[in-house]
């Protein structure tokens, strides 16, 4: 079970939540593919920032959007400039994607992550950038574990697969410190799963860490 479903999913309403909270019946087609691609352009703005997560709450006329990420001040800006252009930019993209002459009202929250190297989405993300700058994979996956261990995590694995180093073969790389229990629902296992662009092609990254409790 636990190499076949993803970690995340099969702890929703256990240890997780969800990152979309709201319900349309009569919409929900359609609000289901604006949330998905309002998520991806704003991963896509303010990846310098370092985005972790996007989490979306609807009511009747009104949209939240909760962004957590490593780097608050470069999505702030000076004296809330940043935010308020951010607050611009969703507003027109309601506009652009909905038909109806009502907008929502719209209320973004920048949340800082407290500790990057615990959050999975981050861990992969660096991985791949290192991966993609063709540094030596083997440095890569043990500096970032240990980076992980360092941080209070009970365990980590990382794992690579593709045409790593520019072989003509692909194989699969991988490396575990601590404990990863992914069958025991009650563990707090963060898990990411992000694509790294080589010369030779696409490289894919996995991110397994087995959070404390609280973090």
């Amino acid at each position: 079970m636990g190499q076949k479903v993803n970690p995340h999913l099969i702890r929703l309403k256990t240890v997780f939540d969800w990152d979309s909270r709201w319900f349309d019946e009569r919409r929900y087609r359609e609000t289901v593919l604006e949330d998905h691609i309002l998520r991806k352009t704003l991963i896509e703005r303010l990846r310098s920032a370092g985005v972790a997560k996007v989490e979306i709450e609807r009511s009747i006329n009104s949209v939240k959007i909760i962004v957590f990420v490593s780097r608050p001040g470069v999505v702030i800006g000076r004296g809330g400039s940043g935010h308020e252009e951010l607050k611009r930019f969703v507003a027109a993209f309601f506009k652009e994607h909905r038909k109806e002459k009502q907008k929502p009202k719209v209320d973004i929250q920048i949340e800082p992550v407290k500790e990057p190297n615990l959050d999975a989405v981050l861990v992969a993300r660096n991985v791949a950038d290192q991966i993609s700058k063709r540094l030596p994979f083997k440095r890569v996956l043990n500096q970032n574990a240990e980076r992980v261990m360092a941080s209070g995590a009970k365990g980590v694995r990382i794992m690579l697969s593709g045409r790593i180093g520019g072989s003509d073969i692909g194989r699969r790389e991988k490396i575990q410190q601590g404990t990863v229990p992914l069958s025991t629902i009650r563990e707090n296992i963060a898990f990411a799963a992000l694509p790294a662009m080589t010369k030779k092609g696409y490289i894919g990254v996995k991110v397994w860490i087995n959070r404390p409790e609280g973090k």
